[in-house]
């Protein structure tokens, strides 16, 4: 947890000042909004590639891929990182998937987002239970489907988007990393804050607080004890 006590403030000006600088900012966020929508338009034009057919495993047994969209056209997957038999899960990946719990609008929209983790299915979903996640999990340990999409036993985390026509499944995006962020609300709610994510990593003045990256996110048991199922 983050304890740092700022002692440094951004400079006080008058208001025509703040507007000014305000408004120079505003071109610039502007701009980025119109690349990410160029990016975005980039993205829709992206070829695709067709998948062979995978079981994985659903809480009522084996599914086929082309079942995880439950008659949806379009599909995202978030492949949580796992330990096999460890007691807490990836930290990142569990505070990540956790804020996702209201995805039925995606209906709106042809389409359907879940969790694939390579751990076994029984003990995916106790853990799942346990840190109060809302989203529907699979698992693909006894699939090479994680490791076929960049998500492979022992390996990251990876998100991946497909389209279905009729039987036919097909794989039209991936990313890792920072490229996650883009599907959360939390980065974006940290960067608009006057102290930012409070990560050494970033620009920010002297005397802002700072402190090692991810130090200030939640970890896998505070996750469990503000939303899992036995949490008061």
């Amino acid at each position: 947890m983050m304890a740092t006590i700022p002692t440094a403030l951004p400079p006080v000006v008058d208001t025509s000042t703040w507007q000014s600088e305000l408004d120079a900012l505003r071109v610039r966020e502007k701009a980025a909004t119109r690349e990410l929508d160029a990016i975005a338009a980039q993205r829709r034009r992206l070829p695709m590639v067709e998948m062979p057919e995978y079981t994985l495993e659903s809480k009522d047994g084996p599914v086929r891929l082309v079942d995880l969209f439950d008659g949806q056209s379009q599909l995202v997957t978030y492949h949580h990182m796992w330990s096999p038999g460890a007691e807490w899960q990836c930290g990142g990946c569990t505070s990540c998937t956790h804020q996702f719990t209201r995805l039925e609008f995606l209906r709106r929209y042809d389409a359907r987002f879940v969790v694939v983790t390579q751990g076994q299915i029984d003990e995916a979903l106790a853990y799942r239970e346990k840190v109060g996640n809302e989203m529907d999990w699979y698992s693909t340990a006894h699939s090479s489907f994680g490791a076929d999409v960049d998500a492979p036993p022992g390996g990251g985390f990876a998100v991946n988007v497909f389209l279905r026509d009729g039987d036919r499944v097909f794989r039209t995006w991936h990313t890792t990393g920072r490229g996650t962020e883009q599907l959360t609300y939390t980065f974006a709610l940290m960067d608009v804050l006057p102290y930012g994510r409070q990560e050494r990593w970033q620009d920010s003045p002297e005397g802002w607080p700072q402190s090692g990256t991810g130090s200030g996110w939640l970890d896998s048991p505070e996750v469990a004890a503000l939303y899992g199922r036995t949490a008061s």
